[in-house]
């Protein structure tokens, strides 16, 4: 099969496609950056975003390269066990609204320490929760920036790992320029419009693909089944992945953990409820965002059953950019180079939008959390603090691209459920308490953040993922005594009774007042409004 190969000759088309919608991108974040005159502005936008706007940004955020490269590959390669990650990061979807997202939005400021350093001792959760924050974002990172590299190694042919190496380097010196150009509002804006191009590129897609098999799911399943050869009906079955032995299968249930609770504890997802100004305009935004982001999952699903059908696993494993390459070869395949340049346009734009917000919710947490409340105490200007804020964007910018170098050829989702176990473990626990149980202490959520996120990374450190296979990070080592790839049944169930051992441990009690106010405010939105506008 020669269509990785025919690639070459687009590459110029491919490239042309890019430049203009990056220019386009850039023109817009400088003129939503001529806004950025207070903190609120640079990373909340103003607060000025409608229901529907944020809505749509709030799908262009969740709907990451992991959503589109990683599962529709995963689908592609694997049927049924792929299709699991759609089904548990719209699950997840659902239980961040129900437990977590109004909550927060009524009660906080900017970040997620404003909230849980609310009732609780405000240092020490401050820093903790700072810490997390910036953990996730790293890890979230990683698989931006595998997805990238997987990227324009297909457009470019690059195979060789130099290459792909300085792919990713530009990538991150882009990143940062937008977020250092447009803050909140310029990384809004780049969302929404990544969210509704990519909506569009998946649905003429998925139509397409149903057509050439006749509106009929059973035909396109089948001929996924007669394109994989021997064995083919595998694809549709559960197992293919994750049932091949008794600790895959327990592996699974760790997956299912950290995707399901992941996205309620995910930084720059909850962040997005901060940019508008009421909480009506919070429920409106989530209702956009439900639609948008479960009609995408089910787009998928077509997706990667079209990818197994046209163009075979073996064929996408072996084209550059590895699982990642289905959708754009499916692109290729259906629409020639202008549908492929139109696509990779969109998994590009939706790298950088994703990673502009991560970007800008880790250089918050810093700015705002440690910088402004607990090295400066609080006695700072906002001009200072998002002085402090861009800084930490370069800081972070290149930590990301000397990760995303060592995470290149990961899939993408697989990197992205990792980041879900460290937020799980991390942050979910204590926002939940925090939330929820009065009697909660701050000795309980700093064991809670401390323990959950040092488990969940010490168990990566030493898994199959970092070391000892063909497909780890360093495959010529092997120090993996953890078994599992995602640590989340392990590291979630621990940080939980962490919180709870260190609330009933800990003989002071918190300001029962503070408790009081923030239970109202959680519940109604009231005070907080006043609150946010300092």
């Amino acid at each position: 099969m020669n269509l990785a190969a025919n690639l070459q000759s687009t590459t110029w088309l491919n490239m042309t496609i890019f430049g203009v919608f990056v220019a386009v991108t850039i023109v817009i974040v400088l003129r939503a950056s001529k806004n950025n005159k207070t903190a609120a502005d640079y990373y909340a936008g103003g607060r000025s975003f409608t229901g529907g706007q944020n809505g749509t940004a709030i799908a262009g955020d969740y709907l990451s390269a992991a959503s589109f490269l990683g599962i529709t590959g995963a689908i592609a390669v694997n049927g049924y066990d792929g299709f699991l990650y759609s089904i548990g990061f719209l699950v997840a979807w659902l239980v961040a609204l129900l437990l977590v997202a109004e909550l927060l939005r009524n009660t906080g400021k900017f970040t997620m320490a404003d909230v849980l350093s609310f009732r609780l001792r405000e240092k020490p959760v401050r820093i903790a929760a700072a810490i997390s924050t910036l953990a996730v974002c790293f890890f979230y990172l990683l698989a931006q920036m595998a997805g990238a590299g997987a990227l324009i190694a297909l457009l470019l042919g690059i195979s060789d790992w130099a290459g792909q190496a300085i792919v990713i380097t530009v990538v991150g010196a882009l990143m940062i320029t937008y977020v250092l150009l447009g803050g909140m509002k310029g990384t809004t804006w780049v969302q929404i419009i990544k969210a509704v191009l990519l909506i569009i590129g998946a649905f003429a897609m998925t139509i397409w693909v149903l057509a050439i098999n006749g509106f009929n799911l059973s035909a396109l399943l089948g001929s996924a089944v007669e394109t994989a050869g021997a064995g083919g009906e595998k694809l549709l079955n559960p197992g293919l992945q994750y049932g091949k032995s008794d600790t895959s299968k327990l592996d699974f249930v760790s997956l299912g953990l950290a995707l399901v609770l992941g996205t309620a504890a995910l930084p720059h997802v909850l962040m997005r409820f901060y940019t508008v100004p009421t909480a009506k305009e919070a429920r409106k935004s989530v209702v956009w965002a439900i639609w948008l982001i479960g009609a995408f999952y089910l787009f998928t699903l077509v997706l990667g059953y079209g990818a197994a059908a046209l163009i075979g696993a073996d064929a996408i494993k072996a084209a550059p950019g590895g699982v990642n390459s289905a959708a754009p070869l499916l692109a290729f395949q259906l629409g020639g180079p202008l549908l492929l340049g139109f696509i990779s346009a969109v998994a590009f734009a939706t790298i950088l939008a994703v990673v502009a917000g991560l970007t800008i919710t880790a250089a918050a947490s810093f700015a705002h959390d440690i910088y402004a409340n607990v090295l400066a105490k609080g006695k700072t200007t906002p001009a200072s603090e998002v002085k402090v804020a861009r800084r930490t964007v370069v800081v972070i910018g290149i930590f990301a691209i000397v990760g995303g170098i060592f995470a290149n050829g990961q899939n993408v989702a697989f990197l992205v459920a990792l980041a879900f176990a460290v937020a799980a473990s991390a942050n979910l626990p204590t926002i939940l308490f925090s939330l929820f149980w009065k009697k909660f202490t701050t000795k309980g959520a700093l064991w809670s953040i401390y323990g959950g996120l040092s488990s969940a990374i010490l168990l990566i450190a030493f898994s199959p993922v970092v070391s000892g296979s063909k497909t780890s990070m360093i495959p010529s080592a092997n120090f993996a005594w953890f078994p599992l790839s995602n640590p989340g049944i392990v590291s979630i169930p621990l940080a939980f009774f962490l919180g709870w051992l260190g609330t009933v441990l800990e003989k002071r009690s918190e300001n029962g007042v503070k408790q009081a106010e923030m239970e109202v405010r959680s519940l109604t939105g009231i005070g907080a409004e006043k609150a946010v506008t300092h």
